[in-house]
């Protein structure tokens, strides 16, 4: 139990001492106009109230990540902890400020757009596309998984489902934001957060009148737990395995949307770094309900090895147990609801990428439609493939995304004359775990899979090529690195 309000505690601290931190950092200036009111169009650029915008900035970067990431991170052991808090604070949290913050100052450019002008057009390029890709992958994830759900709740066919679900993703995706994203996402992200905090209460009673055992963090903690630990290496595995919650490069692609909604810049800590925050904390609490439900980590490996028994059981079991009848209603919300809220602002930052790229004016809801149309086409065709299949790619693109935005904001710090290290540090770590991972992934490389050794030992070589790169190319533009 003490680990657990600690890592709490902990996040809580982070947002408050260092977020502050960062924010001042950066140098947020509320003289400066944000796009909401510089750019109002009444569709994507409109200005909302920062509660609002916070909520839908939490549901759009959480749906099921913070949950089923977790659970499956939770597999590993109680060292989840230490990358969850760590990870949060110092990382993800700091990779979301920067990238919301970074579209702010630029006028709510799609991260893309950003990337280009510090790292280069080569980078912009790549980033364009691999940026589609996983949007696209991201909203197709979210739209076959709850379509699987729903047709087995129902009995029904599961294309039906998944007409229903493209049919409200091209409605929201076209209409103004304020229209439906603004009215009724706040009220799944409040939902998605009173889940967490009731399943954190029914956890914390059942801890303090000892009828279930919390996981303790320890020196006996510090070690794999996961049931195939050959296949599932603690290092890089667990950090691809928990992205959101600690660190994930999605959350970039939709910060744009929300920098295109904020009133002021100093509104940025709370949606952008508090929002990154309280997904940790929901990650936490179920990472922690998942090890405490099934009697420590060793029993939630034995359970989740049985067949049929993934996240979304997990979820439904911890929470009709724990919170009953109502419990149920906020399983249902949570595996279902949720992702599909994540999967059309998925769709939508993509339209709003393409539009960037091509520079397309999206005041009409015909013009609109002319980049909606052929992008949920390619999405119901690879709707078509199995769930595991398009998981499989969400993961590594997730944090390679990641360490691109971190190499881009610590440009940025260089070319303002401040320390980059704040985000090259967590740029480099990352590096080591995304090349490692790609070397010794068996999902990935089969049988010509590295040893796990060798493959960090590149990784590491990588990491350290890297930021060589990084301080040539700020001698280049003009940047005096020495000095930062």
């Amino acid at each position: 139990m003490l680990t657990f309000i600690g890592a709490i505690v902990a996040l809580i601290l982070g947002f408050i001492v260092y977020g502050k931190f960062i924010e001042r950092f950066f140098g947020a200036d509320d003289s400066r106009p944000t796009p909401a009111i510089e750019k109002a169009d009444g569709v994507d650029f409109s200005p909302m109230p920062t509660w609002k915008v916070f909520t839908i900035q939490f549901l759009n970067i959480a749906g099921l990540g913070p949950i089923f990431g977790a659970i499956l991170g939770a597999l590993y052991g109680p060292m989840a902890y230490l990358w969850i808090v760590f990870g949060c604070i110092f990382m993800g949290a700091t990779h979301d400020y920067f990238s919301g913050m970074l579209s702010v100052r630029h006028g709510g450019a799609s991260i893309p757009e950003i990337v280009g002008k510090y790292l280069g057009k080569g980078f912009q390029n790549f980033l364009r596309v691999f940026t589609l890709l996983l949007l696209i992958f991201v909203g197709v994830a979210f739209v076959s998984g709850p379509a699987g759900l729903l047709a087995n709740l129902t009995e029904g066919g599961l294309h039906i489902w998944l007409y229903i679900i493209f049919a409200y993703y091209l409605v929201a995706t076209l209409l103004p934001i304020n229209k439906i994203i603004g009215r009724i996402y706040p009220v799944f992200g409040a939902t998605l957060i009173i889940m967490a905090l009731a399943i954190a209460g029914a956890m914390l009673w059942g801890g303090i009148n000892g009828s279930v055992l919390m996981p303790e963090l320890s020196s006996a903690s510090f070690a794999n737990f996961h049931h195939h630990p050959t296949k599932n290496i603690l290092f890089p595995m667990m950090f691809i395995v928990i992205s959101c919650g600690a660190l994930s490069g999605f959350h970039s692609t939709q910060a744009p949307m929300m920098a295109r909604t904020i009133k002021k810049e100093s509104y940025g800590r709370y949606v952008f770094y508090g929002a990154m925050i309280a997904e940790g904390i929901v990650a936490i609490i179920w990472a922690t309900a998942a090890m405490t439900f099934f009697g420590g980590a060793e029993g939630l490996n034995g359970t989740m090895q049985i067949s049929g028994h993934d996240p979304a059981w997990v979820v439904n079991e911890i929470s009709v147990a724990w919170l009953g009848k109502v419990g149920a209603v906020f399983a249902i919300i949570g595996v279902i609801a949720c992702p599909i809220t994540t999967g059309d602002t998925a769709f939508r930052s993509a339209r709003l990428t393409i539009a960037d790229v091509f520079k397309l004016d999206q005041s009409t809801i015909k013009k609109r439609l002319i980049i909606s149309i052929p992008l949920f086409a390619i999405g119901f065709v690879l709707s078509q493939l199995e769930f595991p299949v398009i998981w499989q790619f969400l993961g590594i693109s997730n944090q390679i995304l990641a360490v691109v935005v971190l190499w881009t904001g610590a440009m940025y710090l260089a070319k303002e004359q401040k320390a980059h290290w704040f985000l090259s540090l967590p740029a480099m770590f990352m590096t080591v775990v995304c090349v490692a991972y790609l070397l010794v992934a068996q999902n990935i490389l089969g049988d010509y899979a590295l040893e796990i050794n060798m493959g960090i030992s590149i990784g590491i070589g990588a990491s350290l090529l890297a930021i060589g790169l990084f301080i040539w190319r700020a001698k280049q533009v003009g940047i005096n690195v020495q000095t930062v």
